[in-house]
């Protein structure tokens, strides 16, 4: 046939499909969550999210061994505290769980990067992500909390903070007192768009962090809003963020996209752990090829325009990155 265009002829070997690949993955666009538990000893694993564990403050340093061994050079760290009560006070202690896990990271790994998650609900009694009036998070009352857990963090010495409390104004409280306290170099990378998503029952199981009472709702964004999505990303930025986020990410490829589209800043997005607990489940049930679902849902995040995925696939898809499978 006389065809002039062949697209097929792009295809024709491994190499020259790999040359002519749109979409490029790196090593140094993953993040590994890990749970750190402050009363346990050693390691332990987490029944909800198959493959992964908590780490005792003993035994955290294994973690970041493990991250490295694969090439992934950085984390979110993620608490479960002693103690809890009405304001989450352990979450600002100075020996803090958090506190004392990125202290013994960096002592070690000084050059691994430390992301701390800022919120509330791992260490409230009642599960949700602020100070209560009655049975609603009080918006305004939570955000001083907020700043004292940030700064705590960052004298600790994370490299970068995350809020994933979907207040509003958090971003502008937390930059303000994180340059007061001089920490003008620690970044904030935030949680914009933050969907009150089904997706989080694993993570929740495993972090003990669900509301004792409700639902979320109430300051988590409907899964029904896009433009919504737009202007929570609006405001983080001009608050002062200096990375943005949509979680969870498979089920919002569109807003990930678009937040790309619309902002200069990097853009991250979290593969949650019901994403996470979904491929294991149907791998296990010998439904689907595990590695490659892996593979090809990571590699539509960041087709849809992601700088940088938050996932606890992140040591497998490096190993895939390094052996040529996707990237």
């Amino acid at each position: 046939m006389d065809l002039t265009n062949r697209p097929r002829r792009l295809r024709r070997t491994d190499c020259i499909r790999r040359l002519n690949r749109e979409t490029r993955m790196s090593l140094d666009s993953l993040i590994y969550p890990i749970f750190v538990d402050e009363t346990l000893s050693g390691v332990r694993p987490i029944e909800s999210l198959p493959g992964q564990n908590h780490y005792g403050l003993d035994s955290v340093y294994q973690a970041v061994e493990d991250c490295l061994s694969a090439g992934v050079k950085h984390c979110i760290l993620f608490g479960l505290p002693a103690r809890k009560d009405a304001c989450g006070s352990s979450a600002w202690e100075e020996r803090g769980v958090i506190q004392e896990a990125v202290r013994t990271i960096k002592a070690e790994f000084p050059d691994f990067t430390v992301i701390t998650d800022v919120c509330m609900c791992e260490y409230t009694d009642h599960g949700h992500c602020g100070i209560l009036h009655g049975h609603e998070v009080d918006n305004d009352a939570t955000l001083a909390y907020l700043a004292k857990i940030a700064v705590s963090h960052a004298r600790a010495g994370a490299d970068m903070v995350a809020p994933s409390d979907m207040m509003d104004g958090h971003v502008a409280v937390l930059r303000k007192a994180l340059d007061e306290n001089g920490f003008q170099d620690t970044a904030i990378m935030a949680y914009s768009a933050k969907y009150a998503s089904a997706f989080y029952g694993p993570f929740r199981a495993a972090a003990g962090s669900a509301p004792s009472f409700g639902d979320r709702k109430g300051y988590q964004m409907d899964p029904h809003n896009r433009k919504e999505a737009l202007k929570e990303c609006a405001l983080d930025a001009a608050e002062g963020a200096d990375i943005l986020m949509v979680k969870p990410a498979l089920s919002y490829l569109d807003v990930i996209r678009e937040c790309a589209d619309a902002f200069d800043l990097p853009l991250c997005a979290y593969s949650v752990s019901g994403e996470y607990a979904m491929i294991k489940a149907a791998a296990a049930a010998g439904l689907v090829d595990e590695q490659r679902i892996m593979c090809e849902t990571a590699l539509s995040v960041f087709r849809a325009g992601a700088n940088m995925l938050i996932t606890y696939y992140a040591q497998e898809i490096a190993n895939a990155i390094r052996m040529g499978e996707i990237g």
